[in-house]
């Protein structure tokens, strides 16, 4: 079995390297530039707007449908998780110091993207009983027409997300409380033990809960444990750089020369620093992915481009948490001195911020971080299942295969608390990979409606009114949700 998944993980790592080395990473950066250009920096331009649009006072919407805010907080629930806190130390172990900084500009650049792709899902969204829903999908087969290419999407999407993402939500979830276990000294490893067992069934449960429940629900649920979870785990990272700011040029030295380390980078490309941040960028930041565009499509609001605003603020949102997880790493001795597990092997991933904290915060850290990961892990699990369940409405609208879809899901995140982290990894990076070519593929086709939108919402703004988005005076066809305004 194990050389089964040896060889599995292989020829998984060659195509990861392929993809991310000689493709991916070179139309993400393409993408990121021109819709920054395109937009001249609408990401930074339009910042404080962002926040304005954020908390205005809203119009009236039925109880089904999902507010600005709590769309804004289902795609950080999705974009704020294992990515932001096992990713980032994971990266800077493998990549080196300077991987943060490449994550910092996938960020700068992708959060163009996002306001793009949300925009899009925004024009395109289509309306239900239940409210909005939309993404790329939609706009793929509303948009360009191409309804194949957007079936395709879904069908990527749902395998990334309701299978592979929150697999491996779940397997991380579940590692948390691998070194409570291992502090027991009970002679048996962790995973031969029953507790992976347990917890899998324990999630599972939750999971099956929230995966019944209604879209609104979702969104509730994500606004009150993100905002409160960001700001606690950002707040205590704050404390340690405080802590150690006589430190701050030592490190800030350590990332830039590990960044720009351009023999060592181009000594082997594939596995360099930079391929390395960009790959945990976009899994941390999901610009660009066609993720997030989902939750954008749900929000109420008067024009798109208000939600593309407060989606490219989310990016923003999911880089602090990932500077502060770099951070309180780089700051470690547990990093500095190569500490080692109790397998022998360095620390890395979560158990090597769990070890950072504990140097800060004693137990009350390790306990801390434990809490967040599981709290992190659970909002990601909702938001990654919303993402998927629109997609599944895209596809069909027979009850029956969705009843089945959520069974299934339910049941991946128990068979995911007993996955094999490496290979979760590697599934999920190619999963994403497909799904991000098609989508960045579809923003750049209709980047000429974004700037139409945009443009509008620019001219209304000026003209001193609060801005409303009327299609057909803009010549934009295929939309649904806007007629009659």
């Amino acid at each position: 079995m194990d050389k089964f998944l040896n060889d599995i993980n292989d020829k998984l790592d060659f195509l990861n390297g392929f993809l991310y080395s000689y493709f991916l990473v070179i139309i993400l950066i393409f993408a990121g530039i021109y819709f920054s250009y395109i937009t001249r920096f609408v990401q930074f331009r339009m910042f404080v707007e962002a926040l304005k649009v954020l908390v205005e006072k809203k119009d009236k919407y039925n109880k089904y449908q999902i507010s600005p805010f709590q769309a804004l907080m289902i795609s950080t629930a999705s974009r704020v998780g294992i990515g932001n806190i096992a990713g980032i130390s994971a990266a800077i172990v493998a990549g080196g110091p300077g991987a943060l900084f490449w994550m910092f500009i996938m960020a700068f650049l992708g959060s163009a993207s996002a306001f793009a792709e949300s925009t899009l899902a925004q024009v395109y969204k289509t309306k239900d009983r239940l409210g909005f829903k939309g993404g790329p999908a939609y706009y793929i087969k509303n948009g360009l027409g191409i309804k194949w290419l957007g079936s395709l999407f879904a069908v990527i999407l749902i395998i990334t997300y309701a299978y592979g993402f929150n697999g491996l939500q779940s397997y991380t979830m579940t590692s948390a409380f691998e070194i409570y276990y291992d502090q027991s000294g009970s002679g048996v490893s962790f995973q031969d033990s029953l507790l992976p067992f347990a917890i899998g069934i324990i999630l599972m449960a939750f999971s099956f809960l929230l995966f019944f429940s209604k879209s609104h629900v979702i969104g509730k649920v994500s606004s009150y444990v993100v905002p409160f979870m960001a700001l606690t785990y950002v707040t205590l990272a704050f404390i340690a750089i405080i802590m150690n700011l006589d430190e701050i040029p030592q490190v800030m030295r350590l990332i830039l020369d590990s960044a720009f380390d351009f023999k060592a980078i181009f000594g082997g490309f594939a596995g360099s620093v930079i391929v390395i941040g960009i790959k945990r960028g976009l899994f941390s930041n999901e610009a660009g992915m066609g993720s997030a565009p989902n939750a954008a499509a749900a929000a109420h609001t008067s024009h798109p481009v208000k939600q593309g605003l407060v989606q490219a603020l989310s990016v923003f949102i999911d880089m602090t948490i990932c500077i502060a997880s770099g951070l309180i790493v780089l700051f470690s001795k547990a990093y500095l001195t190569k500490q080692l597990a109790a397998n022998g092997e360095p620390l890395t991933a979560l158990p090597l911020i769990q070890a950072a904290m504990r140097e800060y915060y004693g137990d009350i850290g390790l306990h801390f971080t434990t809490v967040a990961v599981v709290l992190f892990a659970i909002t990601s699990l909702i938001g990654n299942f919303y993402y998927a369940q629109a997609n599944m409405k895209f596809l069909t609208k027979d009850n029956k295969p969705m009843l089945l879809f959520k069974a299934t899901a339910v049941i991946m995140v128990f068979v995911g608390s007993q996955m094999n982290l490496k290979i979760a990894w590697n599934i999920a990076d190619v999963t994403m990979a497909f799904m991000a070519t098609i989508n960045i593929i579809a923003i750049l086709l209709l980047s000429k409606v974004v700037m139409k939108v945009l443009k509008d919402y620019e001219n209304q703004r000026k003209a001193g009114v609060n801005p409303e988005f009327h299609p057909e005076s803009l010549g934009i066809e295929g939309t649904t949700c806007w007629k009659g305004r």
